[in-house]
Formats: structure tokens, sequence, C-alpha cells
């Protein structure tokens, strides 16, 4: 893990310096939890990827310390329990289960805490759209990717485009309706375009159904 931190971020590597606690404010931080989750989605829903946990912006192992401290028992497994939990919520169940997670000692770790570790999350592209739920898997469902080294979200437009291109197979639409596509999008390149109804209503269905999750709150508070 040191020798990939040793990398730097890039379009497949990712540091977050924790999951859920906000450094600044020094408490746990729900939006935090999201960031995470965006991340996971992105590199799922593109070529895959690698995010490191516990891993400053310099490529310090800085450790998991202050997330330990938020859970039951501060451990690996506990916390791999949690994360999965949260991603169950907020990605849905299937896609909770395909990143591979890993851990080793933090060579700088944070003061105040015992023996830490860092979490390495090594995230296969999905073979289907992985659309982001809002807290405990409420709220309208997001589309995110990767651009470069940054997480984007695609707006709804560009996301019926990107779904259908990527996993067509996922967007059962006519010959006819996949002409008509092609020659809108031709007609107008550079400027926002109306796509086609039944591909906007096949979206929104996959999205409504595609990250739908376990009620309650992740595990290991």
């Amino acid at each position: 893990i040191a020798e990939v931190a040793k990398r730097g971020e890039s379009d497949s590597l990712e540091f977050k310096s924790s999951a859920r606690w906000n450094m600044r404010a020094g408490k746990r931080d729900d939006a935090m939890e999201t960031v995470i989750a965006k991340t996971v989605a992105a590199f799922m829903n593109s070529g895959g990827g690698t995010l490191l946990i516990g891993v400053d912006d310099d490529g310090r192992l800085i450790g998991l310390g202050p997330d330990y401290a938020t859970l039951k028992t501060p451990d690996a497994d506990r916390f791999e329990l949690w994360i999965r939990d949260l991603w169950g919520q907020r990605l849905g169940t299937n896609a909770a289960a395909l990143p591979l997670l890993d851990f080793a000692e933090a060579s700088d770790p944070q003061e105040g805490y015992g023996p830490q570790e860092v979490c390495r999350v090594t995230i296969p592209p999905s073979t289907r759209p992985v659309y982001l739920k809002g807290p405990k898997g409420k709220g309208e469902a997001e589309l995110w990717v990767r651009v470069g080294n940054s997480t984007r979200r695609l707006e709804v437009a560009d996301a019926v485009q990107y779904v259908a291109t990527r996993w067509p197979e996922s967007v059962r639409v006519s010959p006819l309706t996949r002409i008509r596509l092609f020659l809108t999008m031709s007609r107008h390149r550079d400027t926002p375009t109306r796509l086609p109804r039944v591909v906007e209503r096949v979206l929104m269905e996959r999205a409504k159904h595609g990250a739908s999750g376990a009620d309650g709150a992740p595990e290991g508070e």
C-alpha cells in the first residue's frame, strides 16, 4: 500500500484521509461518508480503480484512528463491516460486494490513538450502472463517473447518453429509437439536447431501482 501511495493520485487512484471523520471540524460527518460512497460509485462506473483511506493528499499513511474511534470495536473487521453496510445503503447490495479491502500499518499515525492502519479499496468496473442514493438509501439517485483525477456527477441528459453507450444492454430501446438518438446527438453535439422520452424513462426507472439498499443506519456505530 505504501508503494501505491507513492505514485500519487490519478484517474485510477484516489486518497482520502478518513471515511467518516471530518478532520477540520473534529467530528463525525455524514458528508465524508457520501464522498467515500460516490468515489467508489464513480470508479465502478468508469474503468475501476483504487481508493486509499487513511492516506492524506501528500500520500502519507496517517491511519484510520479517528474513524476506528467511532466504531463499537476499533479494528479492521468492524470497519469493513461498517463500510460495506454504507455501500449497501447508498449503492445497492450487489455493488457493495464488489470492492476488495485490505489493510496495512500506518507509517505516519495520528497522535492520540493506538496502532493504526490504512485501508486499500480495490474497485472493479461494474457490468451495470451503479447509482448513488442519499443517506439511508433515500433521495434521488445520481450517476457519478471519473473524469481525469476527479469525480463528477452527470446531469440527466449526459447520464442517459453515458449509460446507453457504456452499458447498451441495460437500456432496452427499439432500433428506431437508437437511430433517433444517434441522429439527435449528431445534430446537436455542442448544445444541450432533449433525448427521446423513452430513453429518459428507462434511465429514471434504472435509477429508482438500481441503487436500492437495506434500511437503517450502517452497523458499527
